[in-house]
């Protein structure tokens, strides 16, 4: 083998002091900050305080969040306090405050807390105004950040129905061995939600047939999802238990 030319091993040599020389320091990863968000399901007979948590990071510029904890409001839903509407924010005040004590105290301010009602309160506001006047006082007197209550529509909350059911099931996205966030490659699910009076069949249009008009239209990690809701009335649990109740009697 030939030897290397004098002039490049003295320039070596001389770049190896210079690095050894030169101080050096390690710099400090900065933690991914973790945040809060809370959210109020209200329904017709029951109401649910959930607490979410996440950090900066993303998949295809969606976050990436997981349920923390909840706590179950006790006594009946909301609009059950039409008679005594004074009591609806102290029926709210236990999970409130056990929200302050889950959630640091630094973020209090900075957590968006919202309230997200079913339909069939939809008339609170109309019938009972002293009513939601309350319910809203006593979400905006907590140390959280208020957002606004929301009624949703049938098809938003079986849309959200369905976006929660294929994220748990990880059909967005899959951590690979790496721990880094993936497209999943798995088709998505369709639900079955049955109610009192009725059951909805909720899933994904695909591409290539015409989305129905009253579809919403989702944008999630990076992809566009039409998802659809169909309604098949009088096949909730109230027929279920009478006809069972029918067939037991005959």
């Amino acid at each position: 083998r030939e030897l290397l030319p004098p002039w490049l091993v003295i320039v070596a040599g001389l770049t190896g002091i210079v690095l050894l020389c030169v101080s050096t320091k390690d710099v400090p990863i900065t933690p991914l900050r973790t945040k809060y968000g809370i959210v109020l399901d209200a329904g017709p007979s029951r109401t649910i305080l959930f607490i979410y948590q996440w950090t900066t990071t993303k998949a295809n510029k969606t976050g990436v969040i997981r349920e923390w904890s909840s706590c179950p409001v006790q006594g009946l839903g909301v609009f059950n306090y039409s008679d005594s509407p004074q009591k609806v924010g102290k029926s709210l005040e236990p999970c409130l405050n056990w929200a302050q004590k889950e959630i640091p105290a630094e973020q209090h301010s900075q957590t968006p807390l919202y309230l997200g009602a079913t339909s069939s309160t939809r008339q609170l506001n109309l019938t009972h105004p002293t009513l939601s006047d309350g319910l809203l006082a006593a979400l905006k007197s907590s140390p959280f950040d208020f957002h606004g209550a929301q009624i949703l529509s049938s098809p938003e909350k079986e849309a959200f129905n369905w976006v929660a059911v294929n994220y748990v099931l990880e059909n967005f996205f899959k951590y690979d061995w790496r721990g880094q966030l993936v497209p999943s490659g798995k088709g998505m699910a369709g639900i079955l939600s049955v109610g009192g009076t009725s059951a909805q069949l909720t899933s994904k249009v695909e591409e290539g047939n015409q989305a129905p008009k009253e579809g919403v239209r989702l944008q999630l990690y990076g992809q566009t999802h039409n998802v659809y809701t169909h309604h098949c009335p009088c096949h909730g649990v109230d027929q279920l238990r009478s006809t069972l109740l029918s067939l037991l009697i005959q």
